[in-house]
């Protein structure tokens, strides 16, 4: 496997590739790598020939007294996972050379209407952070195909709309979610939680499972099951941000007689904010 940090020598590799008519996958992450990102490596290697891995903690989607200092960097432990399952280059940039004029004065990518709901309501500028940096990331590595976590459903949305009104050719994948063995879903801040919260995590996923039942037999009520389930994660110790049926083609509002939906959540564990989702199919009505 080779490290690049540079961006010129970046732009040799994959002309390189390109010049042998290679297929390239890449799978943006911040780092502390775990079975999830794994998950999608090994989707990547079916999808291309090459495989790129690029590693940046990026600054511009920490809002203001977010965890960027304390996320956890574990770079030489990533890179030997990364080795094992043969990742052909793995990228890490630094922040001066993807915002050579600075994060305040970097130009902005946006998705109006996607960005500014569930998550982004609550984590303002968070979503144009992470459009950003994604844009940025397609352009020095030119994939043919990108690999995203499931878990993390309205950044993946918001990315495949990015792409499309960018006219980029690149094919955007969604991988499931990779749980826990008690169904907590596998993210690197989950390593933020104590013994008796990591305990108590797993509530979440129970939580949007019961949501998924009561809809599966009928419940149209959307509004009462989201404010049952808040209730439910206040007696268990969360602080929620939401819980939102939504359709899953688009993030609008849940509507009686839609027939995809996804249930979302975001809340706070202790100093760990926790985000999940579950798609249902409801009966016919």
């Amino acid at each position: 496997m080779r490290t690049i940090q540079k961006i010129d020598e970046m732009h040799a590799q994959i002309r390189m590739w390109r010049s042998s008519g290679k297929q390239i996958a890449f799978i943006p992450t911040m780092g502390n790598l775990h079975e999830g990102h794994l998950s999608l490596i090994k989707q990547a290697h079916q999808r291309a020939d090459h495989v790129v891995v690029s590693i940046f903690v990026n600054p511009t989607q920490f809002g203001k007294d977010e965890d960027f200092d304390s996320y956890p960097r574990t770079l030489h432990t990533d890179s030997n996972k990364l080795f094992e399952t043969g990742v052909d280059l793995l990228f890490t940039p630094k922040t001066s050379d993807l915002y050579p004029h600075g994060t305040k004065a970097s130009t902005r990518i946006e998705v109006p209407g996607y960005s500014d709901i569930l998550c982004g309501a609550h984590r303002p500028n968070h979503f144009i952070g992470v459009t950003t940096i994604v844009t940025k990331l397609f352009n020095i590595v030119q994939p043919d195909v990108a690999l995203f976590g499931e878990k993390d459903y309205q950044q993946l949305l918001i990315i495949c709309r990015a792409v499309e009104d960018l006219c980029m050719p690149i094919t955007i994948l969604g991988v499931p979610t990779i749980r826990e063995h008690d169904g907590l879903a596998m993210s690197s801040r989950n390593s933020y939680l104590s013994a008796n919260e990591r305990q108590n995590a797993s509530t979440l996923y129970k939580t949007l499972k019961q949501i998924s039942k009561e809809i599966v037999t009928g419940k149209r009520n959307y509004t009462a099951l989201e404010q049952n389930a808040l209730s439910i994660l206040k007696e268990a110790n969360f602080t929620p941000d939401y819980v939102s049926i939504r359709r899953a083609d688009n993030l609008a509002l849940a509507q009686p007689e839609d027939s995809n939906l996804i249930v979302l959540a975001a809340a706070r564990l202790g100093r760990t904010r926790l985000i999940d989702n579950i798609r249902v199919t409801p009966p016919t009505i």
